[in-house]
């Protein structure tokens, strides 16, 4: 394995080893306003939620570091502290990236980018009417890292109200998040978009603990054909299965009838079978496959 000595790089460098690994990275759309009601907008991928109560984001529009440089939008939210952030999906993307071009002072992105200015209702900067979803915040404080090139420049906002489209709603009247194309910034040139064939559900532990990897039976834990990923979700049962005496399966009598004369390749067949199960999100099966061992 590569080791990289971070402190020893230079700033573009440091950056580039970064911002490849911790990723994806969801991206602030932030539109401020300066003293003299000039609008900026542009993205930010130093984003996140930090607090639900209060409901507070974070962002980082971090000095440049080829040239030690401030920003348009680190300079309004100190002048007036108040910002919009709109959530960028697909359909916004190319624009956003248009956004993100180094304008002068004063030029106002939303038109450079063909974005569409909606007034806000709580702060002085505008929404995009493109974002399905709009938080309107205060700032709070502006925490700074450190006065060199690439150091981040924290602004603390705190979300006074959301607004979220209803195209982008379920049944339940809260956000489906099938239904919410989002983009994530990687490293270098590259996003990923969050749609219906890359979505997954991973449940929750719940108020019960799970057993643990640990105490999984040896001839599950050291399984050569069960991954890190299927030891996971049979360790997240919170009592050891018992056997069901009902349980009856036909794969399972084949696998007994055509491996009796080798128990290695017996194991090697159930233990296959129960990551399809695994795979498919059945665990109590999965569970009856492996103790039928």
């Amino acid at each position: 394995m590569k080791t990289i000595d971070i402190s020893s790089l230079p700033v573009m460098e440091k950056q580039q080893w970064l911002q490849h690994a911790i990723a994806p990275r969801p991206i602030c759309f932030a539109s401020t306003i300066d003293k003299q009601g000039n609008v900026n907008l542009s993205p930010f991928s130093f984003f996140n939620l930090f607090s639900s109560n209060p409901p507070i984001v974070i962002f980082s529009p971090a000095r440049r570091g080829r040239d030690n440089s401030t920003k348009h939008t680190l300079e309004n939210v100190i002048e007036v502290p108040e910002c919009v952030i709109n959530i960028v999906d697909y359909a916004m993307v190319q624009q956003m990236s248009l956004s993100s071009c180094e304008f002068p002072k004063g030029m106002n992105e939303f038109v450079k980018a063909g974005f569409t200015e909606q007034p806000s209702t709580r702060v002085q900067p505008p929404m995009v009417k493109e974002a399905k979803i709009k938080l309107e915040c205060k700032i709070n404080e502006v925490k700074s890292l450190g006065e060199n090139g690439g150091a981040g420049q924290l602004v603390i906002a705190e979300v006074l109200c959301m607004h979220v489209d209803e195209s982008i709603l379920g049944d339940d009247g809260k956000i489906d998040q099938q239904k919410l194309e989002l983009v994530a910034r990687l490293g270098g040139d590259w996003y990923c978009k969050v749609d219906r064939t890359n979505l997954f559900k991973v449940p929750k532990p719940n108020t019960q603990l799970g057993i643990g990897v640990d105490q999984l039976p040896d001839s599950i834990r050291n399984s050569t054909i069960l991954t890190g990923n299927h030891l996971g979700m049979l360790g997240n049962v919170h009592a050891m299965p018992d056997i069901d005496a009902s349980f009856s399966d036909d794969r399972v009598k084949n696998i007994f009838q055509y491996y009796s004369v080798s128990p290695t390749e017996m194991e090697t067949e159930l233990h296959k079978y129960a990551a399809e199960l695994l795979n498919t999100g059945n665990i109590e099966k999965a569970w009856q496959v492996l103790l039928c061992n």
